[in-house]
């Protein structure tokens, strides 16, 4: 629910939240968190830097991700951006470690991105940041999201640092150090029995009744604002250039779609020549991409759930058209990764110093798959994300 903003003077028009647009049917919202037609929206006036990219020594990184802001229909204000200091994740290459363990590792000739670093532990800080900001613009009093673990922690924090009331709709059984995070910042946790459908359906029914605003990491474009951010940093590490691939997990598509969106970007801008390959990395067994790309036995080659990549488990990804579209215009693939794969990946990060949660190595195990089946080169430039923190596991 929003409350009237009072007038700011001659320059409140420039600082006005960002007008929303429908890809389907073309209508045009103040706020909203989905069409009128059903379809998911966009922000109709996405801004463009002018000019070429800055040097890399010249580019002042010490906003964050908030540093690349000309790309950002949202925070104009800086006095309304929610923040905690995030984002300029790490940059590293995935193989460095000398004679120890991450030497003696199968080599994964990559760099990898160290998203769970961040201030809750995964990369949907990134949309937090960003929604939360979008939140305070529109004057919003309280939020709800659904979530089976880190998107909901990571939204609960933001509510707080804004201060702004949370509930977090999540599974009945969402793993306990996920639901204490939520706690701990505040928020409600709302346990709905049933499938996550079933958790998503609660959520919606809350905003629909009419008081309260749909943080949403499958939704809100708020959200996928932020994570385009993964893209621009990304870039601006490598000396604005882009890889040849990057290999991200995929669910609803959070970090994908913002990788795919901010990669658009920095190429509409003139500052890096082409956007790379984006590769999904699907779990086993739920892994609608990869059915709708490959059949039913490349996205079930076992026959059962890859259990171990729980945040990814989304049968039904409300962006579905965007990802396969994503896939398409950038000749990108996915691939499901099964349970034995991702916990041989989960051990190999471990054992090379780079602790994460589960649902993080079916990225670097899909890397692998994706070279053994020929759809990468050996010696093809890659960066891959860790999007979340073993400290949650």
């Amino acid at each position: 629910m929003a409350r009237d903003r009072a007038d700011a003077g001659a320059d409140a028009d420039s600082r006005a939240p960002a007008r929303l647009e429908c890809p389907d049917c073309g209508a045009t919202h103040a706020d909203r968190w989905r069409c009128t037609c059903g379809s998911p929206l966009r922000f109709a006036d996405a801004p463009l830097p002018d000019g070429p990219a800055p040097e890399p020594t010249e580019f002042d990184p010490r906003g964050g991700l908030w540093s690349f802001d000309a790309f950002l229909p949202i925070g104009a204000d800086p006095a309304d951006r929610v923040t905690l200091g995030e984002g300029l994740t790490p940059l590293v290459d995935a193989d460095a470690g000398g004679d120890g363990a991450a030497a003696a590792a199968p080599e994964w000739n990559a760099e990898f991105k160290l998203e769970y670093v961040f201030p809750t532990g995964s990369f949907k800080d990134r949309g937090a940041t960003t929604t939360l900001t979008r939140a305070r613009e529109l004057g919003v009093e309280r939020v709800v999201e659904d979530s089976s673990g880190n998107a909901g922690a990571a939204i609960a924090t933001y509510a707080a640092r804004a201060g702004v009331d949370a509930e977090i709709y999540v599974p009945a059984d969402v793993k306990e150090s996920k639901l204490a995070a939520i706690r701990r910042a505040g928020a409600e946790p709302v346990r709905i029995e049933g499938s996550r459908q079933a958790v998503t359906d609660a959520c919606v029914a809350e905003v629909k009744a009419g008081d309260a605003w749909y943080a949403s990491h499958a939704w809100n474009p708020a959200f996928f604002a932020g994570t385009a951010t993964f893209a621009y940093e990304v870039a601006y590490q490598r000396d604005w250039t882009a890889p040849d691939a990057v290999v991200t997990p995929l669910g609803h598509g959070t970090l994908f779609l913002g990788a795919y969106q901010g990669f658009r970007a920095l190429e509409a801008a003139g500052w890096i020549d082409e956007a790379p390959r984006l590769l999904g990395a699907q779990a086993a067994g739920v892994a609608p991409i990869v059915r709708e790309l490959h059949g039913p036995e490349a996205a079930d080659p076992t026959g059962t759930v890859n259990d171990a990549a729980d945040g990814i488990q989304i049968a039904e990804p409300v962006q579905l058209d965007r990802i396969l579209t994503a896939i398409d215009e950038t000749g990108g693939d996915a691939v499901a990764v099964t349970e034995a794969a991702a916990e041989r990946e989960l051990d190999r990060l471990h054992g090379a110093g780079f602790y994460t949660e589960p649902t993080c190595a079916v990225a670097p195990a899909a890397l692998r798959e994706f070279r053994e089946q020929g759809v990468l080169d050996d010696d093809a430039d890659v960066v891959v994300p860790l999007t979340g923190s073993g400290l949650k596991s």
